[in-house]
C-alpha cells in the first residue's frame, strides 16, 4: 500500500472520442489484473478513511482495496458486497467525483485519488467471470411475504436483503423489464443492460417472484397488497418530469427528458418504438438543445450525439462549477463535440408548425440563497437565439400522485408529493406499508436508493419479528386465560 509516492493515478484505458460517438458502447475498458493491483496499492490507508465516510453505503472502500493489491480478489469481492448489492453498478455509473473518489485524503494531497469505481468494477466483473457472485440462499424459508412495488434499485436491493432472512418476496412493476431506470433511464455507454439483466436474473435464481406489466390501481389496489403480505414496500422511483413555463412550450419538437431516453433505450433493446421510428424522438440530423444541468441532462446530449446530430447544444443557468452533475460526464460530453451555453436560460420557443428557435438570455450569479448557492440573475438586453430542430427539457422528477393513482387517499404525503413516512422506522402513514428510495428522498442518486432499500428491508423484518412476537404474547395470554377459566370451573 502507500504507492501513491511513487505511482500515479490512472483510469482504465478510455476509447477515442471519435469512435464513441458511432456506438453506445461503455466508453472504458476494463483494468488488467496488473493495473488493478497497482492503483488498489495508491490506498493511504488513512486513519479516518474520509471515502467510506461520503459513500451512502459505507463502502468498507480501504480494506477491500488493500486485498485487491494482494491479490485475494475473493475476498475483497466479498467485502465490498457485503455492503453493497449491485456493486458492478456502482462503479459505473456513482458520481465519485463527488463521493468517494472527490473526498480521497491523497486527492486532497495533491496526488490524485485512488480510481476506486473502476477498481470496483474490475472486481466484481471478476467475481462474475469466476463464479463467485451467487444467489442468496437463506438458512430457512419463512412463511411471511413481503410486497415490493418498484423493481428499480431501491425495490431489488431490498428483495435481496429480505430473502437473506427468508421471506417469500413478490416484486410488482409496470414496466416489462426488471430494472427501472438502470434500464430505461440510463444509456448504454455509461451502463450496458446485460449487467442489469445478470442482477436481474440472479435474483430470480434466488426465489424473488417478479409481476411485471402490473399496475397498482389497476390489477390491484395498495390495499389488496396489503391484504396478500405481511409488509409492503412502495419504491416506485419519481417519474414526473417538471415541467418549462414559456411561451410555444407547447410546439411539436419538445419533449422531456425521459420520454427521450426511454425511446433510445428501448429501440436498443429492440422494442418497436413508433415516436422514434417516425423521427419524432430521434435526433439524426436535428439541431438539439438541451435545457439542464443534471447528470439525466448529460445522458440526453451524449445520447443526441450517437443518434447522429447535427449539433447539440446544453443550456444551463449556472456555470459549470455549479453543476448538480458529475463533472467527468461534463469533460466525456465535451470531448464528444457537445457545446455548453453556460450561465444561459430559455425565455421562448419559436416555430411555425414545428419548434425552430430556443430564445434565451444570459444570467449572472447572485447573492446565495438559503441553501448557499448562489442565485442566477438576468442580465437585461442579453437575449440571444440558437436554432433548434428538439429541444429536450431535464430540470428533474417530481413524484406522481400516487394516493390517487394506488386508490388509497388516506396515504399520506410531504408538501413536495413525496410519501411522508416516519425518520426512524420508514413506514408510511399506514400500518404495515413502508416506502423508501426517490419517492420519499426526491429524484436522488443510485447508490442512495440501494441504501435506503437496504434500510427499509431492516425495518421491515424488525416489524414483522415485532408483530410475531405480539401475536404469540397474545396466544399465551388468551392460553393462560382458557387454563385459569378451566381451573376455576373445576374448582
Amino acid at each position: 500500500m502507500l504507492r501513491f509516492v511513487e505511482l500515479g493515478r490512472r483510469t482504465p484505458e478510455k476509447r477515442d472520442a471519435e469512435a464513441r460517438r458511432a456506438d453506445f458502447d461503455e466508453i472504458y475498458r476494463e483494468f488488467t489484473p496488473e493495473t488493478a493491483a497497482d492503483q488498489a496499492g495508491r490506498c493511504s490507508q488513512c486513519g479516518v478513511p474520509f471515502c467510506q465516510v461520503h459513500c451512502p453505503l459505507q463502502n468498507n472502500i480501504p480494506d477491500w482495496l488493500m486485498l485487491t493489491a494482494a491479490g485475494r480478489l475473493q475476498e475483497a469481492y466479498e467485502l465490498s458486497q457485503s455492503t453493497n448489492n449491485f456493486p458492478e453498478i456502482c462503479g459505473r455509473i456513482c458520481p465519485h467525483d463527488r463521493l468517494c473518489e472527490g473526498n480521497c485524503v491523497i486527492e486532497q494531497a495533491g496526488h490524485g485519488t485512488v480510481t476506486i469505481g473502476s477498481v470496483e468494477t474490475y472486481l466484481t466483473e471478476t467475481a462474475w467471470r469466476e463464479g463467485w457472485v451467487q444467489p442468496v440462499s437463506p438458512r430457512s424459508e419463512r412463511d411471511e411475504s413481503v410486497g415490493i412495488v418498484g423493481a428499480g434499485p431501491a425495490g431489488l436491493a431490498a428483495a435481496e436483503e429480505l430473502r437473506r432472512h427468508g421471506y417469500q418476496v413478490h416484486v410488482y412493476d409496470r414496466y416489462d423489464r426488471i430494472g427501472g431506470l438502470l434500464i430505461y433511464g440510463i444509456p448504454n455507454f455509461k451502463l450496458e443492460k446485460d449487467v442489469v439483466a445478470r442482477r436481474a436474473d440472479l435474483l430470480r435464481r434466488s426465489g424473488v417472484t417478479f409481476h411485471m406489466e402490473f399496475e397498482v390501481g389497476r390489477d390491484a389496489t395498495l390495499a389488496e397488497l396489503r391484504q396478500r403480505h405481511a409488509a409492503v414496500l412502495v419504491a416506485t422511483g419519481v417519474y414526473k418530469a417538471r415541467e418549462i413555463k414559456a411561451p410555444g412550450i407547447g410546439l411539436p419538437g419538445i419533449h422531456a427528458a425521459l420520454d427521450y431516453l426511454i425511446a433510445s433505450n428501448r429501440t436498443g433493446l429492440g422494442d418497436a418504438v413508433p415516436a422514434f421510428a417516425d423521427g419524432t424522438l430521434d435526433a439524426a440530423g436535428k439541431n438539439v438543445v438541451v435545457i439542464g444541468g443534471g447528470d439525466t441532462a448529460m445522458d440526453c446530449v451524449r445520447t443526441a450525439v450517437r443518434q447522429g446530430a447535427r449539433s447539440v447544444k446544453c443550456l444551463y443557468r449556472r456555470d459549470r462549477q455549479n453543476m448538480p452533475g458529475s463533472q467527468r460526464e461534463v469533460s466525456h460530453a465535451e470531448e464528444e463535440g457537445v457545446d455548453f451555453v453556460w450561465l444561459s436560460v430559455p425565455e421562448a420557443f419559436a416555430g411555425d408548425d414545428m419548434l425552430g428557435t430556443v430564445r434565451a438570455s444570459r444570467m449572472y450569479l447572485g447573492v446565495a440563497d438559503a441553501t448557499g448557492r448562489q442565485t442566477p440573475q438576468p442580465v437585461e438586453g442579453s437575449g440571444f437565439s440558437l436554432d433548434a430542430d428538439l429541444a429536450i427539457t431535464a430540470l428533474g422528477f417530481d413524484p406522481e400522485d400516487l394516493p390517487t393513482l394506488f386508490q388509497t387517499p388516506e396515504l399520506k404525503v410531504t408538501r413536495w408529493g413525496t410519501l411522508s413516512t416516519d425518520f426512524r422506522t420508514l413506514m408510511t402513514s399506514l400500518d404495515g406499508i413502508f416506502a423508501a428510495g426517490d419517492i420519499v428522498r426526491g429524484a436522488s442518486l443510485v447508490v442512495w436508493a440501494i441504501r435506503d432499500g437496504r434500510d427499509a428491508a431492516a425495518q421491515i423484518h424488525k416489524y414483522i419479528a415485532a408483530r410475531q412476537a405480539q401475536d404469540s404474547q397474545a396466544g399465551d395470554s388468551q392460553a393462560n386465560s382458557k387454563g385459569a377459566r378451566a381451573s376455576v370451573a373445576a374448582e
